[in-house]
């Protein structure tokens, strides 16, 4: 396989157990926490108005990057387009909070809980607090966890038997697009020519191409278990939907 270009911003240096990275997930915690407490307890007429300024926080995260790198006039399709499965669910939630549609809902889940978990809890890129991207990378990433919470529990939002099947022909769909777009740009979005440099769980996973095959397998266990906690759920309760809490319906 031939050497990619330095794919990814940010590939130097890695922030793992600092403060700085404890102060992240805390804060993403609490905000968590504290609006999926409210959903539950105080439902009304706020949580569409709450979901939707997330909605828009989260979704104008990338495109401010890209706002920035071209005024610094550094912006490359090499590393600064949205192509990596952060991104695409940053999108996706975006679009589940502002429309809780199911199958939206379903990718914010499992694409945070099985991607965006990894990069919070292995940050991979080189600006530190108080700089504009560290905060962007907390508020995008953590948004989506955030948001799939804010769903799932505290709106109820759940995702439906065949899930982690439709998520996970979703997310072939989107790799393969991906794929093509490192062919054409000579990048590696996704890691899909070369793991990143920093220390990821691909470094377990076989050396390339055989990670890619690893990750796939890893990507259907890692679904399953995600699904787990919501089959047991719909067994308990003969199968039946959701009750919504009063007002909150999916759009």
């Amino acid at each position: 396989m031939p050497d990619a270009d330095p794919p990814v911003r940010g590939q130097s240096e890695m922030t793992f157990l600092t403060i700085e990275h404890l102060a992240g997930i805390a804060g993403v915690g609490i905000v968590t926490a504290n609006l999926t407490f409210a959903a539950r307890t105080r439902p009304g007429p706020w949580i569409t108005i709450v979901s939707r300024i997330l909605a828009i926080v989260i979704a104008l995260t990338e495109p401010s990057y890209w706002v920035q790198q071209v005024v610094r006039g550094a912006w490359s399709a090499n590393s600064d387009l949205p192509l990596q499965l952060s991104n695409a669910a940053e999108f996706a939630s975006a679009a589940a909070l502002w429309w809780r549609r199911p199958f939206l809902v379903e990718l914010t889940y499992f694409w945070g809980f099985g991607a965006v978990v990894q990069a919070l809890a292995t940050p991979d890129f080189r600006e530190h607090f108080p700089d504009p991207a560290y905060f962007r990378f907390y508020v995008a990433h953590g948004g989506v966890l955030a948001a799939a919470v804010f769903l799932t529990v505290g709106l109820r939002i759940t995702p439906r038997p065949g899930a982690p099947l439709r998520v996970f022909l979703a997310t072939i769909a989107f790799t393969a697009t991906v794929g093509l777009a490192d062919l054409l740009t000579n990048s590696n979005y996704m890691y899909l020519r070369q793991k990143p440099a920093a220390g990821s769980l691909l470094n377990f996973m076989g050396p390339w191409p055989w990670y890619i095959a690893s990750g796939l397998i890893l990507a259907i266990v890692f679904l399953t278990l995600l699904n787990v906690p919501f089959w047991l759920a719909r067994r308990g309760r003969g199968a039946r939907p959701d009750r919504l809490p009063t007002g909150v319906r999916p759009r």
